[in-house]
């Protein structure tokens, strides 16, 4: 691994070319405003590290706020400890805040390599830093050169237009790539100018990465025919995002008018006026219910998707498929759509799930827990929006100090020497078990309720009791809601 050390030189008057470049992605695509804090994602990488000089440079004259993250997963020993010191360094010379996090990586399926699981745990982990500290945007240092990798990695999976029209320059909201525009090249000039020093990652010479093969291999080929590849794939990706956010828009539309809910959650879809849509958008119809209704947010396989929509055509009235994010069943004049949860069969407890072991909870999210089917709803909160909710019966919807604890949350059943602060009882503790037996409550009734976990302590024995560390003040500003309904027993069998 290299390390491009130089010392960092002064600049005649005038802003660099990358900067005034970046001023205009980020004033075209609205990225952030003066006067804003940001989250900045620095590895310490030639990307990441021009960014953070940028928004340096342009931090006093728009008033911003700069908070750098940099996550250490020790997978290259000492090479990922020579980048969390460069990044800590940088910043510190600058005075500039700066979050360092460790996380520890495991495989979570068979089929996730560990760059897939590094990704997730850094985009959840953003997301939670960005809640706690207030921040406006989170800032990724993406340019036109991993767009155009981007999009050559998808078109190789057989994507559609959503895949090839590659990343985004916001995405969910609060994720922006200010520097999409810029190509590498642009950069690793600027970084040689301003005497910015970076890391090299080694990895990125790893031939069993896809990207890396396509970095090293395809894309010289490509500049070989076309010296310009990569402004014309970036150039193409735009126009590709302009028409997908047109047809979501319609997509959005058609949803409203053609996909209803019933009052279990069960979604309805309209097969006849469906079948007369045109076939582009019948299938981004579907993968827009499939992706909603899927707990990772993960969009389906374009075989999926086809799929569901020949079943949908051309299914018989009774007849069943059975999906990852769901259960459908044809009816006389619309296919139902159920959560995975729904095709359990009757009085197996989650087909089988050792209560016990507790069920992560992601905020926000809704999770089915049990045999009489919670319907776990949590979400964030200010104040004032909280206190905005319709009346509900109290016993199934509490609020919490989100300040007061960490996630992740999990939602599990009662253990033996559970204990925890009952609200009421002035910070003393109690056993649940022997709250059970005060509120006379049943062997088969404690085996069934719900307990929601933080690494804290027990929040809230659903529907009984919260515990009094955690409840909400005249000092809370945010608020974690829970909402939960009991849907009985689940019927049929899959």
């Amino acid at each position: 691994m290299e390390t491009a050390a130089k010392k960092e030189t002064s600049k005649p008057a005038g802003r660099p070319a990358l900067l005034n470049q970046m001023v205009r992605t980020v004033k075209r695509r609205g990225l952030f405003a003066p006067g804003q804090h940001l989250l900045v994602a620095v590895s310490g990488g030639p990307d990441s590290m021009a960014l953070l000089s940028l928004l340096h440079q342009l931090a006093p004259s728009w008033h911003l706020s700069l908070t750098v993250v940099h996550f250490n997963y020790g997978l290259r020993g000492e090479e990922s400890d020579g980048d969390e010191s460069l990044v800590q360094t940088w910043c510190a010379e600058r005075s500039i805040s700066i979050i360092v996090q460790r996380p520890m990586l495991t495989r979570r399926r068979r089929s996730s390599s560990l760059q897939a699981v590094a990704r997730e745990v850094r985009y959840a982990a953003m997301h939670q830093i960005a809640r706690d500290l207030g921040v406006d945007r989170i800032v990724v240092g993406h340019t036109a050169n991993d767009q155009a990798e981007t999009m050559l990695m998808w078109m190789l999976r057989g994507a559609g237009m959503s895949g090839l029209a590659g990343m985004s320059y916001v995405r969910e909201g609060i994720i922006v790539r200010p520097l999409l525009a810029s190509t590498r090249e642009e950069v690793l000039r600027y970084l040689d100018q301003k005497g910015v020093s970076y890391r090299h990652d080694s990895s990125n010479q790893w031939a069993r990465y896809h990207r890396n093969r396509i970095r090293k291999e395809v894309m010289p080929a490509l500049t070989s025919l076309r010296p310009a590849v990569v402004r014309v794939l970036q150039r193409q990706a735009d126009l590709l995002r302009d028409d997908e956010t047109c047809l979501a828009q319609i997509v959005d539309g058609l949803v409203s008018s053609l996909v209803t809910e019933d009052q279990d959650g069960r979604q309805r879809l309209n097969r006849r006026e469906i079948a007369a849509l045109p076939v582009a958008l019948q299938r981004r119809l579907i993968r827009h219910v499939l992706r909603r209704c899927d707990e990772q947010g993960h969009a389906p396989s374009s075989r999926v998707v086809e799929a569901v929509r020949h079943f949908l055509l051309k299914g018989r009235v009774g007849a069943r498929l059975t999906a990852r994010s769901g259960l459908l069943i044809q009816k006389p004049d619309y296919v139902e759509f159920s959560s995975p949860q729904d095709r359990q069969p009757r009085g197996l407890p989650e087909a089988g799930r050792d209560l016990n072991a507790g069920r992560p909870l992601t905020v926000p999210s809704t999770v089915y827990w049990g045999r009489r089917n919670y319907r776990i709803q949590v979400q964030l909160m200010t104040r004032g929006e909280a206190g905005q909710l319709p009346p509900a019966q109290s016993a199934y919807r509490a609020l919490f100090d989100a300040q007061k604890f960490s996630e992740p949350l999990v939602v599990r059943g009662w253990r033996a020497g559970d204990r925890f602060c009952p609200k009421g009882m002035k910070g003393r503790s109690k056993k649940l078990q022997d709250l059970f037996t005060d509120l006379k409550i049943g062997r088969d009734e404690r085996r069934d309720l719900p307990v929601l976990v933080a690494p804290e302590g027990i929040l809230w024995v659903v529907g009984k009791r919260q515990d009094d560390r955690f409840v909400v003040h005249d000092s809370t500003t945010r608020c974690l809601v829970v909402s939960v309904t009991m849907e009985g027993e689940r019927e049929g069998t899959v």
